[in-house]
């Protein structure tokens, strides 16, 4: 049995004023009918448990996007169902009232996922709850707790129910907005645009004129004696090309960049965004992309996804990759990309500079890559590292300075050392990495790199 407010209230009501009274015996005489009519409440409230209750969720939604999750309530108590019922999700997941069905159904102030509901014998309501997830993954629904309240509301019943329901939350895929700007480039250089452009290629495409800044590797000597002027041969980027992105899952990803607070998002949420851009670019492209997300073990893996099928294959596999604080496998990074890629291909790997991860272990097996593919690094850089640097005031801040000084050093002689073996690196913000890294992909593909 559950006893609301209103019983309570009935209660002081009654005694506030025996108190103030000199009286035999009558608070417990008052006590004991409110009791008594609370009782009676409960005895004419329908029954809960003779309540039918089903949860529609749609399959999945983006990051920070709005998804609804409806209960089908049906009373099929013989009563009036007269109380709140409540949908429960986990915190991430985000919940808040929805907009209910008329008088029957509204939702109830104070409580995310909560309704009131005043439900005929034999009547059913639909009660939605909107939902705006805040992490990625899979995010597993609560049971529903039906309080069925008296005609007085002073009392009533109360018992919840499993009702499974799931909702996979895919990533947000913000960096999205940095795709038609790209796309345009990427038109350009494979000519489809009217725009002329220069540089190398893989492909040979049409000879033209020959203009001041052409490389004179281009000159085709034997069509310039034919025309008797300088012509050159134009290029435009070859296509089919393999890409293979790798997304490092090791303990460095864990690390939360972008808050003083810790309350930043993990470095493998904008490896991530990074990974998605990169795919949607170069499936536009008409490369072949695969991806595989490691650290001792496979974690996720695309493979075989091409056209309109790759995106939404991405989004799925990567909605449960999660960080796992362990240190990454090197070694088995090389064994992976030389069980995919037999030919030379473009191998992407998500990761951190962090120059003790690095001299241990991204180090020594970038040289193995880099004969026989073409291989860039891009990291996430931590902006608040950056706004250590500028601090001057206080002791500690001066202190906090040089380290993210010295830090940023070591960084730099890392970053050296993978260009030295042969590495593209690219490191930027977490909002700056995903376009960094497309940028870094067209500069390939029009250098004929790839």
């Amino acid at each position: 049995m559950v006893v609301t407010w209103r019983a309570a209230a009935l209660m002081g009501l009654g005694v506030v004023p025996v108190l103030l009274l000199p009286a035999n015996g009558t608070v417990l005489v008052w006590a004991a009918v409110v009791v008594l009519v609370c009782l009676v409440d409960v005895a004419l409230a329908a029954s809960p448990r003779r309540v039918a209750v089903q949860r529609r969720v749609p399959a999945s939604v983006r990051l920070r996007s709005e998804a609804t999750s409806e209960l089908v309530v049906r009373n099929a108590s013989g009563r009036r169902l007269r109380g709140v019922i409540r949908d429960a999700w986990g915190p991430s997941a985000g919940a808040g009232p929805g907009r209910g069905n008329g008088q029957r159904a509204r939702p109830a102030s104070g409580g995310s996922g909560r309704h009131h509901v005043d439900l005929p014998d034999g009547e059913a309501a639909r009660l939605p709850t909107t939902l705006v997830p805040t992490r990625r993954g899979d995010r597993a629904a609560g049971g529903v707790t039906i309080r069925s309240l008296g005609p007085l509301g002073l009392a009533g019943r109360q018992v919840t129910l499993p009702v499974p329901g799931r909702l996979r939350v895919l990533p947000e895929f913000a960096s999205r907005k940095h795709l038609p700007s790209r796309l345009a480039r990427l038109r350009e250089m494979d000519g489809r645009a009217a725009v002329q452009i220069r540089g190398e290629g893989t492909e040979f495409d049409s000879l033209r004129e020959y203009v001041v800044g052409d490389d004179v590797r281009s000159i085709d000597w034997r069509a310039t004696a034919r025309r008797r002027e300088v012509v050159v041969r134009t290029w435009r980027p070859e296509r089919d090309r393999r890409v293979l992105i790798v997304l490092d899952t090791g303990r460095t990803a864990a690390a939360r960049v972008g808050a003083a607070d810790s309350t930043g998002a993990p470095r493998l949420d904008a490896s991530i965004e990074a990974a998605l851009l990169l795919a949607a670019l170069a499936g536009h492209a008409g490369d072949r992309v695969e991806l595989v997300a490691f650290d001792r073990t496979v974690r996720s893996r695309v493979v075989g996804a091409a056209g309109p099928r790759l995106m939404p294959a991405m989004a799925e596999s990567l909605a449960t990759v999660e960080p796992v604080l362990l240190e990454t496998d090197w070694p088995g990074v090389v064994t992976q990309v030389r069980t995919r890629m037999t030919q030379r291909a473009l191998v992407v790997l998500l990761t951190t500079l962090d120059p003790a991860a690095v001299e241990n272990g991204l180090l020594p097996v970038v040289d193995q890559l880099a004969r026989d593919h073409t291989v860039v690094v891009a990291s996430v850089a931590d902006e608040e590292v950056a706004g250590l640097r500028a601090g001057r005031e206080t002791v500690a801040e001066v202190y906090d300075a040089a380290a993210a000084a010295r830090g940023d050093l070591e960084r730099t002689a890392v970053t050296t050392m993978l260009r030295r073996y042969g590495a593209d690196v690219v490191e930027a913000l977490p909002d700056d990495l995903a376009p960094r890294l497309a940028d870094e992909y067209l500069a390939l593909k029009a250098a004929g790199r790839l």
